[in-house]
């Protein structure tokens, strides 16, 4: 591990520390991970794919996994229509359509290519409904968020070279003025 993916390890884990802040991270937590290896390396997206960075951000996100429980999905590129990279036990247990493809470097991404060959039973879904999410490079994972998506303000704005955006999620407020929203508010 050289000095440049150590850094990028120790800004993953900087990110997932503010995100856990935000919101608890727990097993009942799918947290959407969107990545550019080629951005984090300050390459035009999708042009540079490298799974040194993908091993350091995964390395992190592996911790975090022990750590909390939280489940994780790796968001492949546009030639897998965005599609994502899931344990087969939470494609199960969320509901969730598994899909017949590989992502590799060239079709999913380095990042969803390196996370299928390392977690233990991964599988292919079409789309899921995530508790909170961490785009690095602008890879547009909001299509993958549950409703409502609340920004998360970290202390680092950039992994490598790639823009960092965080959200976290809530359920919606329906009613009117009528509505109550918290149980100590109950008669």
């Amino acid at each position: 591990m050289n000095e440049s993916t150590q850094l990028i390890e120790r800004q993953v884990l900087a990110v997932l520390a503010d995100l856990q802040r935000a919101m608890p991270l727990t097993e009942d937590v799918l947290l959407v991970i969107g990545t550019s290896t080629s951005e984090v390396i300050g390459e035009k997206i999708g042009s540079n794919g490298s799974e040194e960075v993908a091993a350091a951000i995964y390395r992190a996100l592996s911790q975090q996994r022990e750590q909390t429980g939280v489940q994780l999905a790796f968001q492949c590129c546009e030639h897998l229509n965005r599609a994502l990279v899931v344990e087969r036990e939470t494609a199960r247990a969320r509901g969730y359509e598994i899909v017949s493809a590989v992502p590799v470097r060239q079709a999913g991404g380095a990042m969803a290519a390196y996370a299928f060959r390392q977690m233990n039973d991964p599988v292919l879904v079409e789309e899921v409904s995530c508790e909170a999410g961490i785009d690095i490079g602008d890879t547009l994972i909001g299509m993958h968020l549950k409703k409502v998506a609340i920004p998360v303000r970290g202390a680092v704005k950039m992994i490598g070279a790639a823009h960092v955006t965080m959200a976290v999620t809530r359920p919606k407020l329906i009613g009117g003025v009528r509505a109550v929203y918290e149980r100590d508010g109950l008669l």
